[in-house]
């Protein structure tokens, strides 16, 4: 199965079971998202609301041809298309429930230029006064062999800002009328940023089995 949203990362908070078991949640706002065109294994999905005059002129002929608004953000998902799916359809988070496993993917938070120390947990030199070597780099490379810097070595440059995804994090509620969604554990990104929901490729879900039909009785 292939299904996914896109939304908005709200914030985190914390929920109690009814056995009082404490459980830290993301909230995001999922759809919902107008499909703006549907392939054999993918739709195009748009979510938010743009302005017209920061929209290119073809991108809202588009738009205007569906009679729907500018969106701000727009990405392809994979999905199981049916007859339903046709583009300027609406999709909301109902396509999910409770106890589904998504991936979820997110832009990581920026954290700017970042020495070693910060960005690969470098040990660090000694802290005495003498050391004149605290969190520099030092050597990485031995003047006789290899004489250069290998491939791939790890330095000071800048930290986040990449697009990461979260595997396996579990749908632990769903509100449709106000299209929201709760997911445990933290998710890509800073609040109020732009996500990709996916079920889950390596995790099955925990959705309570139905219960199978019963047959006619045997007689005796």
């Amino acid at each position: 199965m292939k299904i996914g949203i896109l939304g908005k990362k709200i914030g985190m908070t914390q929920v109690f079971t009814e056995k009082g078991k404490f459980i830290p949640v993301t909230v995001i706002e999922a759809g919902p998202c107008v499909v703006l065109n549907a392939l054999k294994d993918k739709v195009m999905l748009g979510f938010g609301d743009r302005k017209e005059k920061n929209t290119p002129k073809p991108e809202l002929g588009l738009y205007k041809k569906l009679k729907v608004g500018p969106k701000a953000f727009v990405k392809e998902i994979p999905f199981d298309v049916d007859e339903n799916i046709t583009a300027g359809r609406e999709i909301t988070a109902d396509i999910f429930r409770e106890r589904d496993f998504v991936d979820i993917t997110g832009t990581s938070i920026g954290k700017g230029f970042q020495g070693g120390v910060k960005r690969w947990h470098w040990a660090g030199g000694p802290d005495t006064h003498g050391s004149m070597h605290h969190r520099r780099v030092g050597s990485i490379g031995g003047s006789s062999y290899p004489s250069r810097v290998w491939k791939g070595q790890r330095l000071p440059g800048r930290m986040g800002n990449k697009r990461r995804t979260v595997q396996n994090l579990e749908v632990f509620k769903i509100y449709k009328d106000r299209h929201l969604m709760l997911v445990k554990g933290p998710v890509p990104g800073a609040d109020n940023g732009y996500l990709e929901i996916r079920i889950s490729k390596k995790k099955l879900s925990l959705r309570p089995k139905e219960e199978k039909k019963q047959g006619p009785e045997k007689k005796t």
